[in-house]
């Protein structure tokens, strides 16, 4: 009995996952605008009843996406803070800054969706974001430089996001090369 319970909870772990899987790529595919519970539960290979007992409503998938996306990329800065000795905090969230805004793939876009369909899931971004501010600060050095690196990274990734990257490679790596060289003159 304590088996078919654990084989249910990880099919059902297995079933949540594919489903924000699922509501990542559609909202990639359609745009942010145009997630439907119907062609999520669908391209997750689940039934619409499946779905709502993951997700009760919308807002829940919408609050897991983003979720997600916030807990993905915090993991990725402990990640590179453990990644080696002395390794500060700020150079981690730089890492982890610049890995996402290399990627080609669409896991912000779920978070992305959730923003444009309903606004109060900017509320836990803004708080993370104000977290990770306050940790970057707190951590020492100059604050007018953590400053300029985290808005310079916050704009980066924003144009990610927003498929408004309009700099080059050479201007990319130009910002890159300039905050690597505040970060190290501090």
């Amino acid at each position: 009995m304590a088996t078919s319970r654990r084989a249910d909870a990880a099919a059902s772990g297995g079933a949540r996952e594919r489903i924000l899987e699922a509501a990542d790529l559609l909202a990639h595919e359609a745009g942010p605008g145009h997630l439907a519970l119907d062609a999520v539960a669908a391209r997750a290979g689940v039934s619409k009843g499946g779905l709502l007992y993951h997700f009760p409503s919308k807002t829940h998938l919408l609050t897991a996406l983003v979720d997600r996306h916030i807990a993905r990329f915090e993991a990725e800065i402990d990640r590179n803070e453990g990644a080696g000795p002395g390794q500060r905090r700020l150079a981690a969230y730089f890492e982890a800054s610049l890995e996402e805004c290399s990627k080609k793939d669409r896991h912000a876009s779920g978070a992305l969706a959730a923003m444009v369909q309903n606004p109060e899931m900017l509320v836990p971004i803004r708080s993370f974001k104000r977290r990770m501010l306050d940790r970057l600060t707190a951590a020492g050095g100059d604050k007018a430089m953590v400053l300029l690196v985290f808005l310079a990274l916050d704009g980066l990734r924003s144009m990610k996001l927003l498929d408004l990257d309009i700099l080059t490679s050479e201007e990319v790596e130009v910002a890159v090369s300039a905050m690597r060289g505040l970060m190290v003159d501090t």
